[in-house]
């Protein structure tokens, strides 16, 4: 150890003065580079645009026949609240249109999304730590009832949806999403209507007296985000094996959608 100390001091000392220490030149560094085809590197991107979308479509989904039952339980308790209950009925109209476009956008692909599972939904998660429970779980009428669960379903939603609006407005920065005009333009149709979203619980619970969300409900709001984007979805894009949908997730629960024309 000693001898290879004394070999690597003295050459260093033995270098010229004027030793360059850049980065070797272009022309060097090259072939390295050329060992990554462009053809591969577009199969990447295309494979990080199938996963986004398809994890998208899920959670679009799982939003709108969620706020089916959030619907339910607005309506009941806040029956004086029209307003409230308008803002909620825009959130889940929303919901439903942002899906319906995704499945547009798989549609004109010519492909079906990637059969994506619970594990790779944030608000399954966030249901699942603060309630204990699945949101097919959930007990609607002990929330209509009980004015504490009802006030922490509206911070869940809340902080989702904030955490949804931040993450598009990265999304909108991709060069992978910017590189295709369909996918821009639904995102940017999402950042249009996210604020909408998450305003109403927010104010609802400013309105009502209730405490706004707490810094440790916004750390499991982060580490949920974190994990999916960490974790979730690097192991969804690298399983080349994972099967595609062979049928729309509103069939799958009998329900039919009528398709709207696409933002593009």
């Amino acid at each position: 150890m000693v001898q290879q100390r004394r070999r690597l001091i003295a050459s260093l000392q033995a270098m010229p003065r004027d030793f360059d220490a850049s980065p070797p030149h272009p022309a060097i560094v090259t072939p390295q580079l050329e060992a990554y085809p462009a053809p591969m590197l577009a199969a990447f991107s295309r494979r990080y645009v199938d996963v986004l979308a398809s994890i998208y479509l899920y959670n679009e989904h799982r939003g709108y026949t969620s706020l089916d039952r959030v619907l339910e339980a607005v309506r009941a308790h806040c029956p004086d609240d029209p307003a409230f209950i308008a803002a909620v009925e825009k959130h889940r109209a929303d919901e439903y249109k942002h899906y319906l476009m995704f499945r547009r956008y798989f549609e004109r692909e010519g492909r079906m999304p990637l059969a994506v599972e619970r594990t790779c939904g944030h608000i399954d998660h966030f249901i699942r730590i603060m309630f204990g429970q699945s949101i097919d779980e959930l007990d609607t009428q002990a929330i209509i009832a009980q004015g504490a669960l009802f006030e922490k379903l509206c911070r869940v939603i809340m902080l989702t949806e904030q955490r949804g609006m931040q993450q598009v407005e990265i999304l909108l920065r991709s060069r992978q999403i910017l590189r295709v005009p369909a996918l821009k333009a639904i995102f940017k149709v999402i950042e249009r209507d996210e604020p909408s979203h998450w305003r109403p619980y927010q104010d609802w619970l400013a309105r009502n007296g209730c405490r706004q969300p707490r810094w440790w409900e916004k750390l499991i709001d982060l580490r949920i985000h974190r994990e999916l984007m960490l974790v979730r979805l690097p192991a969804l894009f690298l399983n080349w094996r994972m099967p595609r949908r062979t049928d729309w997730p509103e069939e799958a629960f009998g329900q039919s959608a009528n398709l709207v024309a696409s933002p593009h």
